[in-house]
């Protein structure tokens, strides 16, 4: 679906020309801003003539829940972020003209957390349960025109706690949008595109476009339906011609063949389009864009994973839907700068974890090339905590998953739905039914991709979910040891690792000696026995009791064709889930990135493996007692050896032996200059250094880009290091950074990576943490540059300038 269109000038378009109306059949209205909020419980606010001017003017996405303060007496618990849940109301009016009045309307929400309920003047819509499911209310028989106005109401209740394993956040954090259509339209979630045959030669579609038909007369229609590409030029068209009878829909087919398609893959992911035209006579009365691409891909339970024919180790993480310092606002530019991250490490496929994603998220996946997998559900009807997904099992799992399986089927980013993560399930035979149930209800909607589950059980006697013989695809969770019998105990089956590693770390913190390989805890319900601040060694030695080291993981799916590729736990860390770590700890330890995007080492192990770039990273930092030994580990790729100096003399040479993915010098420390040289075939690849940094003198702000644009959505990333008087980083340094800001933007969030750190994401301040923190800018309206200042006692202040752009 392409991303929401901005029309500012919205209520104009309904008296345009024919013309206009050719270009804007459809009307799609962001309804994101100006809204009301207030937390509480207000039912008064139905009421179209209730007052809401003491409530606070906010524009949408918002999650209340991540401008609180943190607390373990939050009901959430730590484990959900350790900040406030509850219950508040949103309130926004407008007005339509009478042009209009003949027009079908409806409202559209991205996800709303959670237990949202709507009305509209006064009319209640429905009840939706599930905080991540999108859903859309048709608004048509209930609204007034002309100078009256229009109330629509939302009430969100978190307030039932603990209802998630992770942070949800609260509120519509999602889009909204108004659509305005014809009463002869494409029906919400209207087209599915399939590609049964794609080669280089050729490619054919078969596209279903369900309309539906508002109005009380039967009405002859021409639809006409044309395949673009990236240029805008069309390749294919079909036209049909048909009837369709008062108040009903119909569901009709369309065929395309494209001679010498750019096919999507990974490196390469060209992106089509469908745009379809309804036609009453010679008038448009609507149209609709159907995102598409050219991709062929199969699983082998021998040979693993091919795209386009293609032998492709799937290189994957999962990842939970927050955006660290936004919470669990769905910002295109905070998911894209996620995303790039990612495909930098050498990421080629996502797992959405655990529940139906944003549209934004998919978008870019179409965009940027990843592999997706979607999922469903994080439990069925027997409960992971109190008062989750359980409680509303029964009456919504079917519409919910129908729902997620329309809203997704047409992105060429998604190859695998997965109808569940760690299901309990799967331990007794309930599971046969319902995965059957489940997998019928997929498949009815689609059967172009394999239906999967993520697995924990791996005895296949004792997996009641496996043997109810629905799936396509076996996904299993951690325990790597085992994947070396998977082809004698599931013979014939496909099977990925779905969820792998769960290694622990603490960007910039060093545990000596590095080469001990720590459970943390060693068992379940084991006292805390580790650093009193809470912190984690960030070389690769740590990894909660269930899981594994990343070298450890990643050396059994790398030697083992049949196992498709891997979705590690996780891309980056994330708020709530700090397991196994007690509070104040509120954040996870197991992202490959922490929570203000800054890489740990690690990254750098999967970026020489994953990606085509050369790497050579040492770490850690050059700052120690004078003689203490210290273990300097290398990372690197496209090389025979990498050779070690300190302060000019040679500390050896080291190679990668057997399935080594790292080397290692043990030095005592003598202040100075670390220089690391890899070579290949005697000639330098790459040199890297590492200087014993002084104190703290001064501040450092790098932005992620140079432009912020004046739409009230964009966002700039400012990475604040605090250096030495010779622009060394600090590594310990703590700083506290305090901002002041001024023209086109506003500050909407601060962070520094540190997972135990009680400090306010929304705040003009943030402490360093081991040198860096993060300030986060979003535009806000004013045509004007964006000036900040980063001042900090005893530093000296810096400042930089943003430019606004249209």
């Amino acid at each position: 679906m392409k991303r929401f269109i901005i029309l500012s000038f919205f209520l104009s378009l309904l008296v345009a020309c024919n013309t206009s109306e050719e270009k804007n059949a459809r009307l799609i209205e962001d309804f994101n801003f100006d809204w009301r909020f207030q937390l509480g419980d207000h039912p008064e606010a139905i009421d179209s003539l209730f007052s809401a001017e003491n409530w606070r003017t906010i524009n949408l996405p918002h999650d209340w829940s991540i401008e609180g303060e943190f607390s373990k007496e939050h009901p959430a618990k730590p484990e959900g972020g350790a900040l406030p849940t509850g219950i508040a109301w949103y309130r926004k009016t407008f007005e339509l003209p009478e042009t209009l009045k003949n027009k079908t309307i409806w409202i559209e929400f991205d996800g709303v957390y959670r237990n949202s309920e709507v009305w509209i003047n006064g009319q209640h819509l429905g009840k939706r349960p599930n905080g991540y499911i999108s859903f859309a209310y048709d608004l048509t028989e209930h609204l007034n025109f002309g100078e009256s106005q229009n109330v629509i109401v939302v009430k969100v209740d978190n307030s039932e706690q603990p209802n998630s394993r992770w942070y949800s956040g609260s509120g519509i954090y999602r889009n909204v949008r108004l659509v305005a259509t014809e009463n002869l339209h494409v029906a919400h979630w209207g087209t599915y595109a399939t590609t049964p045959e794609v080669s280089k030669e050729k490619a054919t579609v078969n596209l279903e476009v369900t309309l539906q038909n508002e109005s009380e007369t039967d009405k002859s229609f021409r639809l006409v339906s044309s395949i673009l590409n990236e240029d805008g030029l069309t390749v294919a068209e079909a036209i049909l011609e048909d009837k369709i009878n008062k108040n009903t829909s119909k569901t009709t087919i369309q065929y395309f063949e494209v001679l010498n398609p750019n096919l999507w893959d990974t490196k390469h992911p060209y992106q089509y389009k469908i745009q379809t035209k309804v036609y009453e006579k010679n008038k448009l009365v609507d149209d609709y864009e159907t995102a598409l691409g050219f991709r062929s891909f199969n699983f082998d339970a021998e040979t693993g994973f091919f795209l386009n024919g293609v032998s492709t180790k799937i290189h994957g993480v999962c990842l939970h839907h927050d955006n660290g310092a936004l919470g669990a606002v769905a910002n295109y530019e905070a998911i894209k700068r996620k995303l790039q991250i990612m495909k930098e490490m050498g990421v080629n496929a996502i797992r959405v974890s655990h529940n139906p994603s944003s549209l934004e998220l998919l978008e870019l996946c179409d965009k940027m090339g990843f592999i997706v997998q979607v999922e469903a559900f994080d439990v069925w009807k027997k409960k992971k905590v109190k008062a989750d997904y359980n409680l509303f099992w029964d009456e919504w799992h079917e519409q919910d998953l129908k729902d997620f399986v329309k809203r997704d089927r047409n992105y060429p980013s998604v190859m695998m739905w997965s109808i569940g993560n760690e299901i309990r399930e799967q331990f007794d035979s309930t599971g046969i039914a319902i995965t059957q149930k489940l997998v019928n209800i997929v498949k009815d909607l689609d059967k172009t991709r394999p239906v999967t589950c993520a697995l924990t059980e791996n005895v296949p006697e004792k997996n009641f979910i496996y043997q109810s013989g629905a799936l396509d695809l076996l996904g299993f969770n951690y325990k790597h040891k085992d994947y070396y019998g998977f082809p004698e105990k599931f013979k014939g089956e496909k099977i990925i690792a779905s969820e792998s590693v769960s290694a622990l770390e603490t960007r910039g913190h060093y545990d000596l000696p590095s080469d001990e390989i720590k459970r943390w805890p060693p068992a379940y319900n084991e006292p805390f026995d580790g650093n009193d601040d809470l912190t984690v060694s960030a070389y690769d030695q740590v990894s909660a009791y269930w899981g594994a080291t990343h070298e450890e993981s990643w050396k059994a799916v790398k030697s083992l064709d049949y196992i498709a590729g891997t979705f590690i736990w996780t891309g980056f860390d994330y708020i709530g889930e700090p397991i196994p770590y007690p509070y104040p700890a509120r954040s996870s330890y197991f992202g490959i990135v922490d929570l203000a995007g800054f890489p740990k080492d690690v990254y750098y192990m999967y970026q020489s493996e994953w990606s085509d770039a050369d790497v050579l990273h040492i770490f850690p930092y050059w700052n120690w007692d004078e003689g203490q030994e210290v273990d300097i580990w290398a990372y690197y790729n496209n090389a025979d050896e990498v050779e070690l100096f300190l302060n000019g003399k040679s500390l050896g040479k080291k190679s990668k032996e057997n399935d080594d993915l790292h080397v290692m010098w043990r030095v005592p420390f003598e202040a100075g200059t670390l220089r690391a040289v890899s070579r290949k075939d005697g000639n330098v690849v790459l040199e890297k250094e590492i200087h014993t940094a002084g104190n703290p003198s001064k501040i450092e702000l790098k932005a992620n880009k140079e432009s912020l644009k004046n739409d009230n959505y964009d966002l700039v990333y400012l990475t604040i290091s605090i250096l030495d008087s010779e622009g060394n980083l600090v590594p310990k340094a703590n700083n506290l950074i305090n901002f002041e800001i001024s023209g086109g933007g506003k500050i909407v969030g601060v962070d520094n990576g540190y997972q135990a750190g009680l400090e306010p994401f929304k705040a003009n301040f943030r402490k360093a943490y081991n040198g860096k923190c993060l300030v986060i800018i979003q535009s806000n309206g004013k045509a004007e540059n964006v000036q900040l200042t980063a001042s900090s006692d005893g530093l000296a202040s810096e400042s930089i300038q943003i430019k606004i752009s249209n």
